[in-house]
């Protein structure tokens, strides 16, 4: 396994992320996407400190987003099911119509 070889799934995971973040109407699609799209930043991050400096300190902090990234999504779910529950449907552009 080299760092062009990981780079390069990363960028084609990326790629994949953005795809699917543009195309759907559907909040729960287009937080997949842009799920896909981080982790793809996390595995290039991941992999540019593996192959410099093989040491744990670069995975620890890989560790930290991904916390950070689980309530990020947590959130993005809580607000998707809040515009579910209020319109009935989870297409992004009703998401305009929360204000109150």
């Amino acid at each position: 396994m080299t760092l062009s070889l990981v780079l390069v799934v990363a960028a084609a995971l990326f790629a994949v992320g953005l795809w699917g973040a543009l195309s759907q109407q559907v909040v729960v699609m287009v937080m997949m996407g842009i799920e896909l799209m981080i982790n793809a930043v996390i595995l290039a991050g991941g992999a540019f400190w593996w192959f410099t400096t093989p040491s744990p300190d670069g995975q620890v902090l890989l560790l930290v987003v991904i916390a950070a990234m689980t309530v990020e999504m947590a959130m993005g779910f809580a607000v998707a099911l809040l515009l579910h529950r209020r319109r009935g449907t989870d297409m992004t552009d009703m998401a305009s119509e929360l204000k109150r």
